[in-house]
């Protein structure tokens, strides 16, 4: 009996539940009462269970009502995601939208831009992957994504096509009670040889002999940028950050700017573009979330000040 269930009895289920009689259900319906009350008793005897107690002026959900509720409107959601995505595909939309993102990129635009994603596009899932260096191109050129935000590699693969975003604002910083943030002037790069710098390094093989941004010979090397974010906030070395990621720390003054020679005051900016196969190009959900990373004023450049610290007077 199960299997005579229909998508119409769970719908009416649902509106009975949301309307809170089978009268207001019958009008939301645009159906007759009695149509919605015999929908509703077939639902119950095909499943055996009573999902209302009529005994009161208006029919409440029995306990097991409440259990198979959460069921119901499971289903109508997954048919509801199953038809858009069925009607997004006939007209040439994506089935899917996976994305790799280079680390540096701030999560905070994509959040907002997934917000709306959703909005424009509920039937098509998206797929978001974080990485560093080679490792937010290669999963483009493998076909795990079909689109990437880089940043990280200064060449790109001639398989891929690219469009320029906008940059992202990097500096190079330290610990407050690191030796460098003391330093008076403008740091040589000998005086950063001395210096373990703190760096990332690639998962994958595509940046396989070439070093960015290494300025010390001595160098920590770790594959995540929340491991680095805290090797530097605990003085374990120098390195470079985007701004996003270390705006907080630099103005409570746990973080200092490093004023490096033939670095500019304002920090470098650091160049990000969208990647993808030039033998597949991004679809219209694919084609909208590009245009909206474009829209996202992510390089700010301005250093925040450190809080000042006041001296302690002697005897106190």
């Amino acid at each position: 009996m199960l299997d005579a269930v229909s998508l119409d009895q769970l719908r009416t289920f649902i509106a009975a539940v949301d309307e809170g009689s089978f009268s207001a259900a019958s009008r939301k319906l645009l159906r007759s009462q009695s149509v919605v009350s015999e929908s509703i008793s077939n639902l119950e005897e095909q499943i055996g269970v009573r999902l209302f107690d009529r005994s009161g002026r208006y029919p409440k959900l029995t306990p097991a009502g409440s259990a198979v509720l959460g069921d119901a409107r499971s289903i109508i959601t997954s048919v509801d995601l199953l038809k858009a995505r069925a009607k997004g595909m006939s007209a040439g939309l994506e089935p899917e939208l996976s994305v790799v993102i280079d680390v540096f990129y701030p999560i905070d635009a994509i959040t907002q831009a997934a917000k709306e994603f959703r909005q424009h596009y509920p039937g098509v899932p998206l797929r978001i992957y974080v990485e560093a260096l080679g490792g937010a191109i290669q999963p483009i050129l493998d076909g795990r994504c079909s689109i990437g935000i880089i940043g990280s590699l200064p060449v790109i693969p001639d398989t891929l096509t690219n469009e320029r975003l906008p940059g992202i604002a990097f500096f190079m910083v330290a610990a407050h009670d690191h030796p460098l943030s003391s330093y008076k002037g403008k740091i040589p790069k000998e005086v950063l040889g001395k210096h373990t710098q703190i760096v990332l390094t690639d998962r994958s093989d595509l940046s396989s002999g070439r070093e960015f941004g290494v300025m010390s010979p001595a160098t920590w090397r770790l594959a995540d940028l929340f491991a680095k974010h805290h090797f530097l906030l605990n003085g374990l070395g120098w390195g470079g950050m985007p701004m996003h990621a270390v705006r907080k720390d630099l103005e409570d003054g746990r973080l200092s700017v490093l004023p490096i020679e033939d670095v500019p005051p304002d920090g470098l900016i650091l160049p990000m573009s969208v990647v993808w196969q030039t033998k597949s190009p991004p679809g219209p959900a694919g084609r909208w979330f590009i245009e909206r990373l474009k829209q996202t004023p992510v390089c700010v450049g301005k250093v925040p000040k450190p809080p000042v610290r006041k001296k302690k007077r002697n005897g106190q």
